[in-house]
């Protein structure tokens, strides 16, 4: 019998998990995919919002800064890579009041960091932006993370705590009797005092399998295009143009390692599984960011990729006790959600105590987590290229060239308390995979070391991101653009 039941191992489940392990109860986490952060959370802007742009009466608009100003201890503590870079709304339009509609938004929900600056100071900031804008509205404290690496850290730090975590166990129905829940999954049955829905896509899937069907979760996917690393060295903000109904419009980033990423576009007629990307979609994105920044390479891209947004039918996220007692909806959860995460676990917890959790402090609390792998420049090829070269179980041997990522940071990976079954469940927690080669080099020497510490066979052709997937490649999006230009 477990106290709480999280079902849905995101950004959210897994800070919901980590904020309950700091008290004795006995929790568990069900995620139907093979690893945590499988979702919206491994496919999104990977950004720290301000917290200006949601509206204050929104829930999502009184959790995002209380999210944000959390961020830089938790990365203290668990070392998933934060940088507080700021960002720039632009605008080329001589009119200043939708900035400072923003603005007086911002402030209205706790901010104290945002000015309008003009040209000028842009310029200081961005140098590299064209020349045509005239006014930014400018958020000290915004930044960028990694968010993946965040819940994988999240998770790993809830295990340590205590908490357990079951894979591969995809909740088919949930029934209450008496004060007990009953969550049947496609592996077996559990039980539990308190259920915590936080199932991203399927949120409201899961909510009718207790008859709470006051919601529906209407998917929005939006494609991104990223760069090799290095090309999001001239951006030293996060860069967007001004909202619309539809979100904050196409952003310029760095992400935290140094690739450019341009995106996303919105598409409401999403299906919640499909992942692909179009090459229409994705000339597109390219071409309305080229108006803020026109020094893009095209021959630099490396990987194009689609998040599916959890967007309820509130337009707003649902975080409260349902009509069927202990049954707790963390639905909805789009952006600002990977900011607001902390601050939703926070909320969370509150709920349970006043639905009558018993809070006793776990006080072998451990709250920190060491990094895997830590942000550092990369060397000449020809420095590394004897490490490279070394056998299998060799000291210092590099095992991804690309991103220089050595043998023992992979099996450091490997053995964290969440057995890491794919390639692309290493490529998350190392870098192993992410640069130019996009692992045609090094996805055969990962999977020997996997199946060393393992001692089973690793399936070299299941890769989750591409199972079933079409992506628009490289030579898609040239050729696509010469098409253009021949036109």
């Amino acid at each position: 019998m477990y106290d709480v039941i999280i079902i849905g191992a995101g950004i959210v489940g897994t800070s919901i998990a980590r904020e309950l392990s700091k008290s004795k109860a006995k929790v568990l986490v069900l995620e139907k995919g093979i690893d945590v952060s499988m979702g919206a959370t491994k496919a999104n802007s990977a950004i720290v919002h301000g917290g200006y742009a949601e509206k204050h009466e929104a829930l999502k608009g009184r959790l995002c800064y209380k999210g944000r100003v959390q961020f830089k201890e938790l990365d203290r503590q668990l070392n998933f890579g934060f940088e507080e870079t700021g960002s720039l709304v632009i605008t080329k339009e001589d009119d200043k009041e939708p900035l400072e509609k923003l603005m007086a938004n911002g402030i209205k929900n706790g901010l104290d960091d945002l000015s309008i600056i003009g040209p000028e100071e842009i310029r200081k900031i961005e140098p590299e932006l064209t020349d045509d804008v005239k006014w930014a509205l400018y958020c000290k404290g915004a930044g960028i993370c990694s968010p993946y690496e965040m819940a994988i850290a999240m998770a790993e730090n809830a295990i340590k705590n205590g908490v357990t975590l079951e894979l591969e166990n995809e909740v088919t129905a949930i029934e209450k009797a008496g004060d007990v829940f009953k969550v049947t999954t496609d592996k077996g049955q559990y039980e539990g005092k308190y259920v915590v829905n936080a199932a991203g896509v399927y949120a409201d899937k899961i909510s009718q399998m207790v008859g709470v069907d006051d919601f529906k979760i209407l998917p929005r996917s939006g494609e991104y295009i990223l760069f090799t690393r290095g090309t999001g060295d001239p951006i030293n903000t996060v860069i967007f143009q001004l909202p619309t109904k539809l979100g904050k419009g196409v952003l310029v980033a760095s992400t935290y390692y140094g690739n450019l990423l341009i995106g996303p576009d919105a598409n409401d007629d999403a299906d919640r599984d499909d992942t692909s990307t179009h090459i229409e979609r994705v000339a597109k994105i390219l071409e309305q960011t080229k108006e803020l920044y026109d020094k893009i390479n095209p021959k630099q891209f490396i990987r194009s990729f689609t998040g599916i947004r959890a967007r309820s039918s509130t337009d707003d996220f649902i975080i409260e006790e349902t009509d069927v007692k202990g049954f707790i909806n963390v639905a909805g959860i789009q952006s600002p959600g990977l900011t607001s995460s902390p601050a939703i676990a926070e909320m969370v917890i509150g709920i349970l105590k006043e639905s009558g959790l018993e809070w006793e402090e776990n006080k072998d609390f451990d709250p920190y987590r060491e990094p895997i792998v830590t942000k550092k420049p990369l060397k000449p090829l020809k420095d590394v290229k004897k490490f490279i070269e070394l056998p299998l179980g060799s000291e210092d041997r590099i095992v991804c060239r690309c991103e220089q990522v050595r043998e023992d940071e992979i099996v450091d990976a490997l053995h964290r308390g969440i057995k890491v079954k794919t390639v692309d469940g290493v490529k998350r927690r190392t870098r192993a995979g992410m640069g130019w080669c996009q692992g045609e080099f090094c996805k055969p020497r990962v999977i020997e070391v996997m199946e060393r510490e393992y001692g089973e066979k690793i399936d070299p052709g299941f890769d989750i991101e591409h199972s079933g997937v079409n992506r628009v490649q490289k030579s898609d999006l040239l050729d696509y653009l010469k098409s253009l230009e021949e036109e």
